[in-house]
Formats: C-alpha cells, structure tokens, sequence
C-alpha cells in the first residue's frame, strides 16, 4: 500500500466522506453526530458544538479537495446550523450542547468550543461562503475579550455561562486548538494579528509551559500556571482534560509548529518540534501490538493502553511533515509504520472510516464509531488532507 501517494490520500478521504454520505444531513438543522459502526444514526437528537464546527470543516476540505458542489452545500447546511442553533444571542455566547433542538447539559462557555467555531469559520471563509467573515471576527472578539489572561499569555478554558466568572483552570488543550485555528484564521485572511497570537501560544505551550515538565507538554495547571499534576488523575480517559502526558498532543504541537515555521520560521521551532514527536513515539509506541497509547505517566509508565483514532492520525501527519522539513528518512519509516496499524486495525474496511478507540489488543469497545463531541473523523479527513498540503506526496 502506498501512503504516500496522493491518490491513496484522495481516495481515502473519499471513502470517509462516503461512509457518512446517507445519513449524515438532519434535513431539520445540522448533522446527524452519532453513528454506529455500520453507518446507522443513533441519538439523532443530539449536538455538541465542537462536531458542528468540524464537520464543517470537513465538507470545506472536501469541497476544496473533490469541487462537488454537494460538499459546499453541507458546509453552508452547517454554517447556517451553527448561527442558528448554538449561537445564543441573548447571552452573547455559543450553546455547547444541544438536545432535539434545545440547550441541553452543560451551559458553560468553553474556549475549546470557540477554538472549533474560529476554525470551521476559517475554512468556510476560504471558501467564499457569505457571512464568514463576520463568524471569524465575532469568535476571535470573544477569545480576545473574554478568555484572554494577558497577564500568563494564555487563553482561560471556561467561563459561567453569564460569562460572570472565568475558571481558574488553566488547560494547554484548549489553548492548541486556538492555535490551529488562529493559523487557519491568519490562512483565510492573510492578517498578522491572528499569526501573533498563534504564535505567543506556540512558544507559551511548548516552550515556556513544556519547561516545567522537562520538555514535554503537560495538560493541566492553575491559574498562575504552576503545573497541576493531580488535576483529573482519577480520570485519564476525560474526553478533554485527560491526566498524564498525552502522546497525540505532543504530534500534534510538531504538526502546529511546523506548519507556523512554513508561515514565520524561527529555528525553535523545528528543533521543538522534533523534540515532542521524538520523545513521544519513543515512549508510547507499542511494540507488541502496534499503535500510540493514549497516555503515559510522568515516570513513563503507560497510564491508558487504549489506542485512539485521532493519535494515530495526527501522529502519521506529523512524521509526514517533520520528513518534509528535516528530509530525515526514519520520519518515512514513522509516517508508515503508523499507517500501517491504522490501516490493519483503526480503519473499518466493511463499511468505512475509523473506529473511534481500541483496546491495547485491538478489540473494539463498542459498535460506535463517531459520537457527538468525540468522533466525526475530522482528525483523520483533516491529517490526510494536511499531508497532502505539506507536499510530501508522490
């Protein structure tokens, strides 16, 4: 199988799109979120705000990718979704979750949430799609006014939903994804104000942050930024605060910092970037059965043995564009040895796209393939996509 070439990548995205093709358009407003493994919708009634904005970003790419007008059609379907229904005028925020139509669950404001509103915005913006504009800025004027802390140089995670108090927590997850987006803003408009910040969070995390846990990017701190090593240790599967040193996020920093070098290169951050993918691979690769673990343990024990869809697919796009930059052969060997177990394990050849998680072992969990919140396989759609931009494709 060649990974590497472009018709592979192509041809794979196509068959993700494909598997979520019947079913995936609630004729009443968005997408349908969660999907069994057969491609079968169960919970139709529910939205998470972070799906909606990626599967629009989903169909941008596919537009962009394939030129069919359906895919432009479903991005603008959830634009319009988006503006509609998770947009809360009257408390100038976005509903984070929603139930047949109604909030639902937690009414917190989430910078995670806005993160995926900026980049789903971003995309469509690219795209031509009216109105988009004015989605970037209105996020971006939320993420600058409401969850900025210029004093630590970080965005906050949370805020009451009355936007009366902002959690002390201090989170780096949050803060990479208004990374990605703030690059994907800088893409889509060309202005340098969404770089500059991009930027500072980039050198904050993996830099100033990453110091404090002897190079590697830990999740959790306080509001002062001492590293809070016991946040969530009972829980490290948390869908987004997991504890423990996240492999996928430390591949996932090299795959953002290599792509800010592209736009404003400064030496540190391929040696970072090199660094974090080295160092996590090296720990939470598993021999036995292949894959990336989920997580390990500041003494380097795995701490969660699953293996996640979204590790494997970031990883494989980070070894792609590290190969690019450095030109050092061994990031080949990664980028196909992990899509080698993707392809023997994560990817579902009965009836397409990824499986959400494994076990260590490989065995599948449950006959549910992408759940609202958790899976719409942007990660996979979005990782091929972003090899095939980074021109390492034959």
């Amino acid at each position: 199988m060649q990974f590497q070439d472009r018709d592979f990548l192509l041809g794979h995205i196509q068959s993700i799109l494909d598997f979520y093709e019947p079913n995936v358009i609630d004729r009443s407003g968005g997408f349908f979120q969660n999907f069994r493994d057969d491609g079968t919708v169960f919970d139709g009634g529910q939205r998470h705000l972070v799906s909606s904005c990626r599967m629009v970003f989903n169909y941008c790419k596919a537009f962009e990718l394939f030129g069919e007008e359906r895919y432009l059609e479903y991005a603008q379907h959830g634009i319009d979704f988006i503006r509609a229904q998770h947009w809360d005028g009257s408390r100038q925020g976005y509903n984070w979750t929603l139930q047949d139509g109604h909030v639902a669950g937690d009414t917190t404001n989430h910078c995670y949430g806005l993160a995926f509103v900026l980049l789903s915005a971003a995309a469509a913006h690219e795209l031509g799609i009216e109105g988009a504009r004015a989605d970037i800025d209105r996020s971006w004027e939320i993420l600058e006014q409401r969850f900025w802390d210029a004093s630590i140089g970080l965005y906050a995670d949370e805020a009451a939903p009355d936007w009366s108090t902002v959690s002390s927590y201090r989170g780096q997850n949050a803060n990479m994804h208004s990374c990605e987006a703030l690059i994907a803003a800088y893409e889509a408009t060309g202005e340098s104000a969404f770089l500059d910040r991009a930027h500072a969070l980039a050198k904050r995390v993996t830099i100033d942050l990453a110091g404090k846990s002897d190079g590697l990017v830990w999740e959790h701190f306080t509001g002062n930024l001492d590293i809070d090593w016991n946040y969530n240790k009972n829980d490290p599967q948390n869908l987004y605060r997991p504890w423990g040193f996240q492999p996928g996020h430390q591949t996932e920093w090299t795959k953002l910092l290599l792509t800010l070098y592209e736009h404003r290169p400064e030496d540190w951050m391929v040696e970072r970037a090199v660094e974090l993918f080295d160092r996590a691979l090296d720990v939470a690769w598993d021999e036995q059965h292949g894959g990336i673990f989920y997580g390990f343990a500041p003494d380097g024990t795995i701490c969660d043995s699953d293996k996640y869809f979204w590790v494997q697919a970031e990883s494989f796009a980070a070894s792609a564009r590290l190969l690019q930059q450095t030109g050092d052969e061994s990031y080949a060997r990664w980028y196909e040895r992990i899509w080698q177990y993707a392809w023997e394990h994560m990817v579902d050849h009965q009836y397409g796209a990824w499986y959400r998680v494994l076990t260590a072992d490989n065995r599948k969990y449950s006959d549910e393939k992408s759940a609202a919140g958790a899976k719409c396989d942007y990660h996979t759609i979005g990782a091929c996509w972003d090899v095939l931009r980074s021109g390492k494709v034959l």
